[in-house]
């Protein structure tokens, strides 16, 4: 239900005013948001006069703190934005280039902190996916029936793929990092990779696999808490160890709901186009993910895989975390690949 703190409150979606515009209040800012018939087309297109406007999504008793950014004109689809793990921020710079680059092409894009951890646990992904059902339902009520897409990071990824595999009416997916594997194997590659790229040898990555051995254990219940607390303490000392991804004191309860769930499921039911970026990826298993896309998705015509040369886990050259160090093979891709799924 709208609130006094709504900017639109005062009708439904874009254009139900008798004067086919509207004024909407946001940031100490007024911006006019209207709409046209183009020549020679029937129905209305939303044409956007700003730039972005902050906005709060009613989600579950509480509010994603949200951002919209807008093409100057006619909008031709969107873009919503899904996170890492490790930052729940709609300000992060990957989502910030997407929001400034995608609306000069005509692209709307809807980004929103992603709601808190609970106890330093990942949000769970059934939440995440439910966020994003909040967010398709508050962008089709207030910006219109047009095409609408998701991108997703690294567990973003996850996330995209779990809510295009639910509602079909979701355009298209563009995934960044994309583990096709569970995370737990996920995170079992990853760390022992940091190991292989530290200089660390077989001995070192044995005893590595015994350790998330037991810390995986743990989180599923086959392992008490003492016995993987004590095979943390053999190996606690180790070198390595801040490497294995595994805290040195085991917490009161597991916290890692989403260790076994299986992309491959759900990449089977993908319907909508995919957009796959990979780079020489130091945390997930890229040849195994690539395997996994082709071999389950249902029409391999909708799968697009591109490899990132230079790049890492992030789209970025030199292991860059800025706009500037943003691959250009990347950006140049997802632009071209997104506007023929909304042409």
């Amino acid at each position: 239900m709208p609130t006094e703190n709504d900017p639109f409150r005062d009708s439904g979606p874009l254009g139900s005013n008798s004067d086919g515009a509207r004024r909407v209040a946001a940031s100490n800012l007024v911006f006019v948001i209207s709409e046209c018939k183009p020549c020679g087309q029937e129905g209305a297109l939303i044409v956007f006069e700003c730039a972005r406007w902050d906005v709060e999504i009613p989600a579950d008793g509480r509010a994603l703190s949200a951002t919209v950014s807008c093409p100057d004109g006619v909008s031709k689809g969107g873009l919503i934005l899904l996170h890492p793990s490790n930052d729940g921020s709609r300000r992060q710079f990957l989502f910030e280039d997407l929001a400034t680059r995608l609306p000069m092409l005509g692209i709307t894009v809807l980004r929103y902190d992603r709601r808190p951890k609970i106890e330093d646990a990942d949000v769970p992904h059934e939440h995440q996916v439910a966020d994003v059902e909040h967010a398709l339902r508050w962008y089709r009520e207030h910006l219109g029936p047009e095409p609408v897409g998701l991108w997703g990071f690294s567990q973003g990824a996850w996330v995209a793929i779990l809510a295009a595999a639910a509602d079909p009416s979701i355009a298209f997916v563009v995934v960044v990092g994309g583990s096709a594997v569970s995370p737990a194997i996920q995170m079992r590659y990853g760390a022992a990779e940091q190991l292989r790229r530290a200089g660390y040898g077989s001995a070192a990555l044995g005893e590595l696999a015994a350790l998330r051995l037991a810390w995986e254990g743990w989180q599923r219940g086959v392992v008490s808490r003492e016995a993987a607390q004590n095979t943390i303490n053999q190996f606690a000392g180790r070198p390595w160890f801040t490497l294995s991804w595994v805290p040195p004191v085991v917490p009161e309860h597991p916290s890692w709901a989403d260790m076994d769930f299986d992309p491959a499921e759900t990449i089977s039911a993908l319907r909508c186009p995919v957009l796959a970026f990979y780079g020489h990826d130091e945390w997930i298993p890229v040849a195994d993910s690539v395997k996994v896309w082709e071999s389950r998705i249902t029409d391999p015509g909708q799968l697009t895989i591109h490899y990132l040369d230079g790049a890492g886990h992030h789209p970025t050259l030199h292991d860059g975390r800025a706009i500037d160090a943003i691959s250009p093979a990347y950006t140049e891709t997802m632009d071209r690949w997104i506007l023929d799924r909304v042409a």
